[in-house]
């Protein structure tokens, strides 16, 4: 039954045409629409001056027409409605992962801060104190015209200075990466070659896919962990050459060692004259907040070995088959 209160006049008498047009409740579909609906039935005519209350649709065939179009306006708008509030759902979804992307980008600033104050404090200002007390070291001895010992202490002055230069070009180079633009592998080739050209180190890289399956974060903190490791070796291996391998370990894990051929240490010891100190706990505590697991074999003469896994989520890992599995160009 279709109810209407304003009459459309033609000449003397009221048409009602063989399209019958019924309007819903204004529903979006997309900008600028709203849906309506139009039923097919047979001519009438009704006097001029009378009012229609109701228009009944006579024979079957109308009668299932007007029942199936109005089954089927139903189901159209339930499908907006669901629609609607699926597109909704997935724009809170989208807010909530910015905001905790927000919050996961702040923390790795936090820890490359903490990073960068710590690689500072150990690293290039005790150096820096070293360097002074050396400095005083010298006066005393030109003052006591001890010329030969005050230049042997210049040299040792000399290397220290070197070694302030490499720590502070080291952190520069480490600042100056980008992972989440160039990707994992490619940040890891260029620091590899920025580091045998600065040290005369050989490093060897070997990866594979899952390398790049990392999320941003657990990218970089990766990258920091592989950088302290060759750190390590610069400063106390005395290698001869180093290889840095990920490969994957199982459908959802990425395997990280660091390996050298230097003199060794023995993991726990100190002042031993054949342990040497390692950020290890810095390290760990990288992997460990990636879900991963860390673990250090070395012995003295048998150089060392730093090995971290990694968890792959397994979205990202689907996510990057697919990738891979579509063609370019």
């Amino acid at each position: 039954m279709i109810q209407t209160h304003r009459p459309v006049v033609t000449h003397r008498r009221l048409l009602l045409f063989k399209w019958l047009m019924v309007f819903v409740p204004p529903v979006t579909v997309s900008v600028g629409h709203s849906l309506w609906l139009m039923v097919f039935t047979r001519p009438h005519t009704v006097e001029v001056g009378h009012s229609v209350l109701g228009l009944s649709v006579g024979g079957l065939a109308e009668t299932l027409l007007v029942t199936l179009l109005v089954t089927f306006l139903a189901l159209v708008l339930a499908y907006i409605f669901a629609e609607t509030l699926f597109r909704v759902l997935r724009r809170l979804q989208a807010e909530a992962l910015a905001q905790e992307q927000d919050i996961l980008t702040m923390n790795a600033v936090m820890q490359e801060r903490e990073r960068l104050s710590r690689e500072l404090h150990d690293g290039a200002a005790q150096l820096v104190a070293h360097l002074l007390l050396r400095m005083d070291t010298i006066k005393g001895l030109v003052e006591a015209d001890r010329q030969q010992e005050a230049g042997a202490e210049l040299e040792r002055l000399h290397g220290i200075a070197d070694e302030i230069y490499e720590d502070i070009g080291e952190s520069i180079s480490g600042l100056r990466t980008n992972v989440t633009e160039r990707g994992l592998v490619r940040a890891l080739q260029d620091y590899v070659d920025q580091f045998e050209e600065r040290h005369r180190i050989p490093v060897s890289l070997r990866t594979d896919d899952a390398a790049d399956q990392l999320s941003p974060l657990a990218a970089l903190q990766l990258f920091r962990f592989i950088q302290e490791a060759l750190t390590n070796v610069r400063k106390h291996a005395a290698a001869r050459e180093a290889t840095v391998t990920l490969t994957s370990d199982g459908p959802d894990q990425l395997r990280v060692v660091i390996a050298d051929d230097g003199q060794g240490f023995t993991p726990g010891s100190q002042g031993n004259g054949k342990a040497r100190p390692l950020g290890l706990t810095s390290m760990r505590e990288r992997v460990e907040a990636l879900g991963g697991t860390f673990q250090v074999n070395s012995q003295p003469g048998a150089g060392t070995q730093v090995t971290a896994t990694i968890p792959i989520p397994r979205t990202r890992r689907e996510d990057g088959h697919a990738a891979l599995a579509t063609p370019t160009g």
